[in-house]
C-alpha cells in the first residue's frame, strides 16, 4: 500500500537505509498525523526517487524511519529558471510554491528598479519549495537562490540559456518560434515587478540575444498571476507537459 504522507529529507535513501527524524518532523508524524511503527511514509531526497519507508522508532521528539522499497526513480524538471521581482509575503510565498509544482529547476529572486521588496527570508522561501514538492507529489526540489540584483545577473548572463521576457508593454508572442530554434536549449522566464520594467531595463533586455519577448495578453497581470500563466506557456511549448 502507498504511503500517503510524504517527507522531504537530507539522508541518502536505500533499502534498509535508517532515516533519523528531526523534531519537527517527528511532531508532524506522530503528534499530528498520529503514526505509530510500521506506519508507511513516502521519503525523497531531490537525488534518490522516492522510497516507501516504515516508522522503526516513535518518540514526542524524535524518531526514525528505514526504507523498504523504491516507490517512484528521480525525475528531474525541465531546466528553467524563473526570475521573479519579489512582491508582497504571501504573494511571494505562491510564486515559489507554483514554481515548484510546475516544474522550475531554480527560481531566483531579482532586484529591479521598480521592485518594491528589497529583502526575502531565503530559508523561508525553500522551506516553501519543499512543502510544495512534498505536496504535488515531486522527487525534485527547486533551488531557491538569495536576492541578486537582475543588472547583475544579466551581466553574466549564459550564453546559451534562452529568455522568456514577459513584457506587458509589448504585443505578440515569440515564443512559439523560438521553441522551434532553441527546444532543446535551457531556458528561463522573467516576470517584472508591479510597477513593470524601466525604460533602461526594457532597453536591455530587448538588445539580449537569447531573449524573447512575449505578451502575456491585453490585461496586466498581478505578478503572481503572471508567473503561472508564464509558465503555463513554456510547459505548452518546450516543457514536459
Amino acid at each position: 500500500m502507498s504511503a500517503k504522507i510524504r517527507l522531504y529529507v537530507e539522508h541518502p535513501l536505500g533499502a534498509g537505509q535508517s532515516i533519523p527524524l528531526e523534531k519537527e518532523q517527528a511532531h508532524y508524524l506522530f503528534g499530528v498525523m498520529r503514526q505509530r511503527l510500521g506506519g508507511a511514509v513516502a521519503l525523497f531526497n531531490g537525488v534518490d526517487g522516492e522510497w516507501q519507508a516504515e516508522v522503526s522508532e516513535a518518540g514526542k521528539r524524535g524518531g526514525s524511519l528505514t526504507c523498504v522499497a523504491q516507490s517512484k526513480p528521480l525525475q528531474m524538471p525541465p531546466d528553467l529558471w524563473l526570475l521573479f521581482a519579489p512582491i508582497k509575503k504571501a504573494r511571494t510565498d505562491f510564486i515559489v510554491e507554483k514554481a515548484a509544482e510546475m516544474g522550475a529547476m531554480r527560481i531566483l529572486p531579482v532586484g529591479t528598479d521598480y521592485t518594491n521588496s528589497e529583502r526575502i527570508r531565503q530559508d523561508r522561501l525553500q522551506a516553501h519549495a519543499v512543502e510544495a514538492a512534498e505536496q504535488c507529489g515531486g522527487t525534485y526540489v527547486p533551488q531557491v537562490d538569495e536576492l541578486q540584483k537582475l543588472a547583475r545577473l544579466l551581466d553574466c548572463w549564459p550564453a546559451e540559456r534562452q529568455l522568456m521576457f514577459c513584457d506587458e508593454a509589448e504585443v505578440g508572442n515569440a515564443l512559439q518560434l523560438a521553441a522551434q530554434e532553441h527546444k532543446d536549449a535551457p531556458w528561463a522566464i522573467l516576470i517584472g515587478p508591479e510597477g513593470g520594467f524601466s525604460s533602461a531595463e526594457r532597453k536591455r533586455l530587448h538588445g539580449l540575444p537569447q531573449s524573447h519577448v512575449v505578451s502575456l495578453g491585453p490585461r496586466i497581470l498581478r505578478a503572481d498571476t503572471a508567473a503561472v500563466a508564464a509558465m503555463t506557456l513554456w510547459q505548452q511549448s518546450l516543457g514536459d507537459w
